[in-house]
């Protein structure tokens, strides 16, 4: 078994295991009061991470892995854990406002608004690139990005009417 087998295995059982967690999560929040917002772009987002993840499959699978890239990679993953830690119950792969909520300022939401979207925007390029993958990397970073561009507008927006 290959190297890059393991990491992207790897990756597909976090980004599985997040899924369980982010449904979880969503549902506590709905139960508590908690309205979506952002649905309709929402399948966009599904249908581009699915996507990045098959193809790094069928692409990179027999590749070998870069250890620069995957020290960036590493890091990213690092930066990850204190998102998600940062949100704890409230971290969802959606948006769900809870009117009454105040917004989470620990972590590194103490210094940027969307530290997520940062690291996501990392990942989507950084582990292609593991896999010698440029314009795989380049590729999906500007799909990501006109995603991004729609998805924190959204955000945004309901969270300014949820104050």
């Amino acid at each position: 078994m290959s190297f890059a087998v393991l990491l992207l295995g790897f990756v597909t059982l976090q980004r599985l295991s997040e899924l369980v967690v982010a449904r979880r999560n969503t549902q506590r929040l709905l139960a508590q009061g908690g309205v979506e917002v952002g649905r309709r772009h929402y399948p966009l987002i599904v249908a581009l991470h699915a996507a990045w993840l098959v193809g790094l499959w069928a692409l990179g699978w027999d590749e070998p892995v870069n250890p620069l890239w995957l020290a960036a990679y590493a890091l990213l993953q690092g930066l990850r854990g204190w998102v998600l830690g940062s949100l704890g119950r409230r971290w969802t792969t959606r948006i769900i406002v809870v009117p009454g909520e105040t917004l989470v300022r620990r972590g590194p939401y103490r210094w940027l608004p969307h530290p997520n979207y940062l690291v996501v925007t990392g990942e989507i390029a950084v582990l292609p690139l593991c896999l010698g993958l440029a314009g795989y990397a380049l590729l999906f970073s500007l799909l990501n990005a006109a995603v991004l561009f729609v998805r924190i507008r959204a955000e945004n927006r309901a969270l300014q009417t949820a104050r």
